[in-house]
């Protein structure tokens, strides 16, 4: 087991045995007591589906293999969908290749991330193969995470290193040769610790002085922005207006976003669902984000009694309607929550 990785299980072993933070607190004889009365000791089997971590030094790497042409009959199936055939995509996240040279692979470091680009690719950023690898094995696809065996995680990650340039089209990527493969990543030196968050630095990573004066009355905690902090950071949605259809808000003066739901609509059930159960990270009031927005479902079912079947896509996920793109089930919100929000969605304008 890698070692960082054993308080992490430990603490959430014992807390979801029920644990709260008193029990931690004491002599060694009281910590040893209070476990002793909470919980059981987990099992192996427990453990290994916990400690899956793959580190730098690819500790915890697992045995096997992928070749460059595998991993894309993988991609082409279960990921262009989201970073496109290439990895090119801009339109659900932003794209995971470009911006790396020949010359970034020789030294090491994007000349690019040195520079004043606010955007970045993923191979840009990644100091470590591991990093892919491991991101792909526990999250990827995003709609059905940890389904793609071991051997399909080499082979992605190896078509993507190869979209990259990083490695040939006649790649074979393997536990034995990816140490190799590290030595080639273009950003391998770009990562540092020399940060305030970083264990015994003693230092912030933020310099700003709190603002302790014309605070507001009463503070309502919503999930979604209050008008008077929109512009704390400047324009949001300017800052990334170069670059593609990346998301953001409008953030200015104080406005809100054309397409966002307004703060003045969150009084309705309806529309704080929605935000609650992030449904407006993919639909917009007025125009297409991911999916389309809330107006054009409302336009396409007008007249139509479509509670019932719109609230079995918000439950069952679906794909067609809208593209090709899927929507992913939400099996976990409550039915009258699924059917306050659907009243609301076919009422929009």
């Amino acid at each position: 087991m890698s070692t960082w990785a054993e308080p992490r299980i430990a603490a959430a072993l014992v807390l979801a045995a029920g644990c709260v933070a008193p029990a931690w607190a004491g002599s060694g004889q009281d910590m040893a007591a209070a476990r002793a009365a909470l919980g059981r000791t987990a099992t192996p089997a427990e453990v290994a589906a916990w400690d899956i971590d793959v580190r730098p030094d690819f500790k915890g790497l697992p045995s096997g293999s992928g070749t460059v042409a595998q991993g894309q009959k993988v991609w082409d199936g279960k990921c262009a969908s989201c970073h496109g055939d290439f990895g090119e995509s801009n339109e659900v996240f932003t794209p995971l290749v470009g911006g790396t040279t020949a010359q970034d692979m020789q030294r090491g470091r994007v000349a690019a991330m040195t520079g004043n680009q606010p955007y970045r690719t993923t191979l840009m950023k990644a100091s470590t193969v591991s990093t892919l690898w491991d991101y792909i094995h526990r999250a990827m696809p995003w709609n059905t995470p940890k389904s793609l065996s071991v051997n399909e995680v080499y082979a992605v990650t190896a078509y993507l290193l190869h979209l990259g340039e990083i490695v040939p089209a006649d790649f074979t990527l393997s536990d034995v040769n990816i140490a190799e493969v590290q030595r080639r990543m273009p950003n391998r030196d770009g990562m540092t610790t020399d940060h305030g968050l970083w264990p015994g630095r003693g230092r912030p990573d933020t310099r700003n002085t709190a603002c302790m004066k014309d605070c507001e009355g009463k503070v309502v905690i919503a999930s979604s922005m209050p008008d008077y902090a929109r512009d704390a950071h400047g324009d949001l949605a300017q800052q990334q207006r170069g670059f593609g259809p990346v998301r953001g808000v409008a953030a200015q003066g104080g406005r809100p976003a054309s397409g966002a739901v307004a703060a003045s609509a969150l009084t309705q059930p309806g529309a704080r669902l929605a935000t609650q159960y992030q449904c407006v990270a993919c639909h917009a009031m007025d125009r297409k984000l991911v999916g389309p927005s809330f107006a054009d479902i409302a336009g396409k079912y007008k007249g139509q009694d479509a509670h019932a079947s719109l609230a079995r896509k918000v439950k069952a996920g679906g794909q067609g309607a809208w593209g090709s793109l899927p929507m992913p089930p939400q099996p976990q919100i409550p039915d009258s929550d699924v059917q306050a929000m659907v009243g609301w969605i076919l009422e929009a304008k």
